[in-house]
């Protein structure tokens, strides 16, 4: 039986599409009009002097070694005058660092720091003094990073006011991917699997050199094999991510499950190495190091009304979010480990495996807070061992039953232990 399934929708804003805009504006406008260009700059042993001809509101310099320079970037204003170095400076040279910020090069033959700098009056004059000092001194002052240099007060607040400001439209909130149909028994209290096809698509993942099977086709046909197992069990119910070739991101593949309510999570992927001698399936669950980070990115969000398990966490501060995220994370990751051993015991006889199968590892579909989840590595495409196993309709049935095995002991042993 075929049950469809729905849920309150989400929405995600298209960040990606929205930072392309504002690129694409920003080259399409240009820069604002510059307010000034360099009319001069000049270097003696004690100083450079960089004139304007116009008002200039701040300025920054830093040093920099390997060869040993100064280098000073200047707002509004256009390069390419005259320069005439001097002492310590044997060059200059100038450019547009972005499209706003003009930068001045000034190559050393004997290492000088800036030790100050300040504006004329007017803000045309920017005079920057300089103080012979040893290597060492010189690497400490890069070190030490920029220096800012601000125009007298009056002028900065009157070229603060010529800025130039940009609307750009962006697309209207995505909704959440839709729901997938669940198929088993009608029984809503039996456990739910979701079944997370890697890849799909415009990626196509890894690529076989010799037979040029994709790693999306391979995942998607077992990840099929294993929901027909299953539903012919009749012991647990289960979905797909997806059961064509469509592209998901990462997040929306492990946050289908969480919406779903599901107890458990399986990445199909097929392996891939430089080596054709790499073989074997491996097992990976969340490494202790990044349950930790992601407990502490979860607590930090703003909304933590349906972080684990529904609860409101709205009203806790970090810390005791972050705790309560931890319990609840460590709770999946152990039971998440407990399946990855007994999917190994299970499917030994007929899946080959690495010689150590069971690994940890830091991976985004692992991430879900309050679902255990796993990646399963079906074989390497690399191999044509491997290949042959995972792209037969034997091979696919043979993973398809020792994860058939080892979930319904899995869900046996909860429902004993309750």
């Amino acid at each position: 039986m075929i049950l469809s399934w729905t849920a309150r929708r989400s929405t995600r804003q298209g960040t990606g599409m929205a930072a392309m805009l504002l690129i694409i504006a920003a080259l399409l406008v240009g820069h604002p009009a510059a307010a000034a260009t360099i009319r001069s700059v000049d270097a003696t042993a004690t100083a450079i002097t960089i004139r304007f001809d116009g008002p200039i509101p701040s300025a920054s310099a830093f040093m920099v070694d390997g060869p040993n320079r100064i280098a000073v970037d200047v707002a509004g204003v256009e390069p390419g005058a005259a320069a005439n170095p001097g002492g310590a400076v044997v060059r200059i040279r100038q450019g547009r660092f972005n499209p706003t910020t003009a930068r001045l090069v000034f190559d050393l033959s004997a290492p000088v720091v800036v030790a100050d700098g300040s504006f004329s009056a007017d803000g045309g004059t920017l005079t920057l003094a300089l103080r012979p000092v040893s290597q060492s001194r010189f690497i400490a002052a890069v070190r030490q990073g920029r220096s800012n240099f601000l125009a007298p007060a009056g002028l900065r607040s009157a070229t603060a006011n010529r800025r130039y400001s940009v609307t750009v439209p962006l697309d209207p909130p995505r909704k959440a991917v839709a729901l997938p149909a669940v198929a088993g028994p009608s029984d809503d209290s039996r456990p739910l699997v979701v079944i997370d096809a890697g890849h799909g698509g415009h990626d196509p993942g890894a690529l076989s050199p010799t037979k040029g099977s994709r790693e999306k086709d391979i995942t998607l046909a077992v990840a099929r094999a294993i929901r027909d197992e299953l539903v012919k069990g009749g012991r647990v119910r289960v979905a797909l991510t997806r059961d064509d070739d469509r592209y998901l991101v990462l997040r929306e593949r492990f946050e289908i499950a969480r919406r779903l309510g599901a107890d458990l999570f399986i990445s199909i992927h097929a392996d891939s190495a430089p080596s054709i001698d790499a073989r074997g399936a491996t097992i990976y669950t969340l490494s202790e190091v990044a349950s930790d980070r992601e407990a502490a990115l979860l607590a930090q969000r703003e909304n933590k009304a349906d972080i684990v398990h529904g609860v409101n966490l709205s009203g806790e501060n970090a810390d005791v979010a972050s705790i309560l995220i931890d319990l609840a994370q460590r709770e999946t990751m152990n039971t998440a480990a407990s399946f990855a051993r007994l999917l190994q015991r299970e499917a030994a006889a007929d899946v080959p495996f690495r010689a150590t199968p069971h690994r940890m590892a830091s991976l985004m579909v692992l991430k879900a807070p309050d679902v255990p989840s796993l990646l399963f590595e079906c074989g390497y495409i690399t191999n044509d061992e491997d290949l042959a196993f995972i792209s037969s309709k034997k091979g696919r049935d043979s993973i398809a039953r020792g994860f058939r095995q080892a979930l319904e002991i899995h869900f046996a042993r909860q429902m004993a232990s309750r």
